[in-house]
C-alpha cells in the first residue's frame, strides 16, 4: 500500500511539474511581447525604455520582492559556488537579457523567441567541446536541421530574402549565453532552494549591468512607469517582474530539479509559437513564409536531438 502511494504521489508531482514547466514556457513567449511594448518609440505608443533599463528595472525589482522573502542566507556555502553564481548571473541576466533586449529592436518578437528555442542545440555542443563526449546521431541531425530553420528565420523578414541578421544574430548571441548558464546551474540546483538560485541570479545580472547604465548616454525613463495617463507600462512592467522573472524562474529550477534538464527544455518549444501567434494578434506582427518553415525546421530539430537516438551496434549513451 505504501509503495503504492508513493508511486501515486510520484505521478501527482511529475503532473504538476509538466504543467508547471508548460505554463512557464507560455509566459516567457508573451514576456516578448510587453518589453517589445516598453521599448518601442513614444510616436508607436511605447515607452522608450532603452534596453539597458529594460533589464535593470525589471530585475532590481523582482530580486527586491525575492530578498524580502529569502534574507537570511545571503552568501552561497563557498566561494566556488559563488563564482558560479556570477557566472550564471551574466550568462542568464545581463549578458542574456540585454542582447536580447537589442535584438527586439531590430527584428519582430517571433523571431527573437524562435532563435531563442535554439539555447538546447548549443548546450549539447558545448557539453561535447568541453567534457569531451560523442554527440549522438540524433543530436547531429537535429542540430543541422535546427540551424537550417535559423537561417529561414534569418531571411524571413520580407518577400523573399531579404537580409536583416542584426537582431537575429543578437539573438543567437543570447541564446548561446543561455546554453553556458544551463551548463553551470545544473551544478548548483542540488544544493540550494529555488528561491536562492534565482535571487542569485537577479542579483549578479543587475550588478553587472549597473555600469552599462550609468554610461548611458540617452536620459532615463524610470517616470514614464508611474504616469497614470499610460498605465499599460506599469501593467506590463508588473507583470514581467512578478509572472516572468520571480515566479516563472522559481519555478522552472524546481522543473529541472523533477523532470530534469532534457525534459524541461523539451517545453521550450512552445515558447516560439506562443510568441509568432500573440505577436501577430496583439501587435500585428506578419508571419511569412520563411519564418513558418524556419519554425518547422527549428523545433523539430530540437525535438529530434533529443528523442531521436538510433542505436549501430553500439550501446546507447546515457542521457545527462
Amino acid at each position: 500500500m505504501t509503495a503504492q502511494r508513493s508511486t501515486s504521489n510520484s505521478k501527482y508531482i511529475k503532473l504538476i511539474a509538466n504543467i508547471a514547466a508548460f505554463l512557464a514556457a507560455c509566459v516567457w513567449g508573451t514576456s516578448f511581447l510587453c518589453t517589445k511594448v516598453l521599448m518601442l518609440p513614444a510616436d508607436q505608443g511605447g515607452g522608450e525604455f532603452t534596453p539597458i533599463e529594460m533589464f535593470v528595472y525589471r530585475f532590481a525589482a523582482a530580486y527586491i520582492i525575492l530578498l524580502l522573502f529569502s534574507f537570511k542566507k545571503i552568501l552561497a556555502n563557498n566561494w566556488r559556488d559563488e563564482l558560479n553564481f556570477l557566472i550564471c548571473g551574466v550568462c542568464s541576466g545581463s549578458l542574456y537579457f540585454i542582447t536580447e533586449n537589442f535584438a527586439l529592436n531590430y527584428t519582430t518578437a517571433g523571431n527573437v523567441s524562435l532563435l531563442a528555442s535554439v539555447s538546447p542545440i548549443f548546450t549539447i555542443i558545448l557539453v561535447a567541446a568541453v567534457f569531451r563526449t560523442r554527440i549522438k546521431i540524433g543530436e547531429a541531425v537535429g542540430s543541422l536541421v535546427a540551424f537550417v530553420g535559423v537561417f529561414c528565420i534569418i531571411f524571413s523578414h520580407g518577400e523573399g530574402f531579404v537580409i536583416k541578421p542584426k537582431g537575429d544574430l543578437l539573438a543567437l548571441t543570447a541564446s548561446l549565453s543561455w546554453a553556458v548558464y544551463t551548463m553551470v546551474v545544473k551544478n548548483l540546483i542540488p544544493h540550494y532552494s529555488s528561491i536562492f538560485i534565482t535571487r542569485k541570479l537577479f542579483f549578479y545580472g543587475v550588478l553587472t549591468a549597473l555600469p552599462l547604465l550609468a554610461f548611458q548616454a540617452e536620459p532615463y525613463h524610470l517616470a514614464t512607469l508611474f504616469d497614470l495617463s499610460q498605465p499599460k507600462f506599469m501593467l506590463n512592467f508588473l507583470f514581467l517582474v512578478a509572472v516572468c522573472s520571480c515566479a516563472a524562474f522559481m519555478v522552472w529550477n524546481l522543473v529541472i530539479n523533477t523532470l530534469g534538464t532534457v525534459t524541461a527544455n523539451n517545453y521550450l518549444y512552445i515558447q516560439p509559437l506562443v510568441t509568432m501567434i500573440a505577436g501577430f494578434v496583439i501587435l500585428g506582427e506578419n508571419i511569412y513564409l520563411m519564418g513558418y518553415i524556419g519554425c518547422v525546421l527549428i523545433i523539430g530539430g530540437l525535438i529530434l536531438s533529443d528523442k531521436w537516438n538510433p542505436q549501430f551496434g553500439s550501446k546507447r549513451l546515457k542521457k545527462e
